[in-house]
């Protein structure tokens, strides 16, 4: 086995990853309730007494609902750096001395057979960032919750064998939708989150050879579609000569649904 993983849920009402190897078994945020939490891990089996550890991506409710019930019911480290730490203390409850750690912004650390490197990203939150895994050559990489992707996160991110990145607007439904346009202008700032258009460019500039799957992530409810997302990214891919649905498969995520587990071959 090398990779494997699931996007547990993923959008505006919660937002959970789960990924392994053959010695790790670690998720990534846990922003449903502890009995939903429970309850994806079941839908791609797995036993949540096995986890390693989890990681937070940043403090917003979205992303560590359920993250102080999941730690202390199964007696999981939890790794951030030290702004999220700080900035999520009063929303999870007490955490024990011995299950806290820091994962300080742009490092890698090394998790028995799997590396995995945090990188920052542009968002209103303390100090948000994502992250890349690796193992045996595999690479994985996680990209949502920013409002636009620099070249430093290109670089850190490009030839993965599989993304799991934000489309989170259409950004015409956004601007003629029911949100206040204090509300429109956070979400097409540079602190909020990626258009399906730009999804589309920013990975044209990314995908290598080896990338096989896209998993389109953290959709809007109110200003995006399944379908639409979908559509958007591959013709902006396909309008570059990417042969979408022949060596790259763009994928679904649901914020209540979990994504089969894939195996990255």
């Amino acid at each position: 086995m090398t990779l494997r993983f699931s996007v547990l849920a993923s959008g505006s009402t919660g937002n959970a990853f789960y990924i392994e190897s053959e010695k790790e078994k670690i998720l990534v945020d846990a922003g449903l309730s502890g009995k939903q939490m429970d309850k994806l891990l079941s839908e791609v089996r797995v036993d949540p007494t096995k986890l390693t550890g989890i990681l937070v991506t940043h403090e917003h409710s979205d992303h560590i609902k359920g993250l102080g019930i999941i730690a202390r019911k199964y007696n999981l480290p939890i790794y951030a750096n030290e702004k999220t730490w700080k900035a999520m203390e009063g929303s999870i409850g007490k955490i024990a001395l011995d299950q806290k750690f820091h994962f300080g912004m742009e490092e890698v650390k090394t998790f028995s057979d799997m590396d995995i490197e945090s990188f920052g990203v542009s968002h209103d939150a303390a100090e948000p960032m994502f992250y890349t895994f690796r193992h045996d050559n595999k690479k994985v990489a996680l990209v949502t919750d920013l409002g636009y992707v620099s070249e430093r996160i290109k670089k850190t991110v490009e030839d993965a064998d599989a993304y799991i990145f934000e489309a989170n607007h259409d950004v015409g439904m956004l601007r003629m939708g029911r949100y206040p346009w204090n509300v429109k202008r956070r979400i097409l700032g540079d602190s909020g989150h990626v258009s399906n258009e730009d999804c589309g460019l920013a990975l044209y500039d990314i995908i290598g050879n080896q990338t096989k799957r896209i998993y389109l992530a953290h959709l809007s409810q109110d200003n995006n579609m399944k379908d639409l997302a979908r559509m958007s990214v591959s013709n902006v891919l396909e309008e570059r000569g990417v042969a979408v649905n022949k060596t790259i498969k763009i994928m679904d995520t649901d914020p209540k649904k979990a994504t089969d587990l894939y195996e990255v071959v």
